[in-house]
């Protein structure tokens, strides 16, 4: 898993409440095996016209201004729906590595945090003021720093954010679930060894 401290992003605003994992990634795209290749999917019915090739001019996403953008502001209950890890995947393999909204739905905000992607939960006065800064704004840039827990877009918006200090530590040093086993290496050998 790739490891966050600190990221410096174009911001992506996602004016929706309630997004789902059904509209992150729809599930005709679930059938691959490997973690890799779903940002081309990513929001695929909001990205494309009914062609599924042709970019839909009014999707946020596809704006020139935000092209190449990492950091993605939303409204309230991000990731709603199924329990799909795929809705993760998706937004890290498009490149995003942060999204900022008031609430996050459970399953979605565990598994952002599993596979190294950030959420962070600001008050919906603070996500409305980043909505305003971004359209003021072209190629508007936020710094999210993992260490101090600190949003910064040197322009006079800063707020500080909580996380759990072991996901903290876990998306700090990059350690997945499987990492975090594995740094209990010997004592897993040990006991295996004393158990035969």
């Amino acid at each position: 898993m790739q490891s966050f401290t600190q990221h410096t992003g174009i911001v992506a605003t996602m004016d929706r409440a309630n997004v789902d994992t059904d509209q992150i990634i729809p599930k005709q795209f679930l059938k691959r095996i490997e973690r890799t290749g779903f940002g081309q999917y990513l929001f695929f019915d909001w990205r494309f016209q009914e062609d599924g090739s042709t970019p839909n001019p009014e999707f946020e996403l596809n704006q020139p201004a935000v092209a190449g953008a990492s950091i993605l502001v939303a409204r309230r209950n991000f990731g709603s729906g199924s329990s799909r890890e795929h809705a993760v995947w998706a937004l890290d393999d498009f490149g995003i590595r942060c999204v900022i909204a008031p609430s996050f739905a459970d399953i979605f905000f565990n598994n952002a945090f599993k596979n190294g992607l950030l959420p962070i939960r600001l008050s919906e006065a603070d996500v409305q003021e980043l909505f305003q800064r971004a359209a003021e704004h072209a190629a508007y840039r936020l710094t999210v720093d993992l260490q101090t827990q600190c949003i910064n877009d040197g322009q006079g918006f800063r707020r500080d954010f909580d996380v759990d200090p072991q996901r903290r530590n876990s998306l700090l040093h990059g350690l997945d679930d499987i990492a975090q086993t594995l740094l209990h290496e010997d004592k897993i050998t040990a006991f295996e060894n004393a158990r035969a």
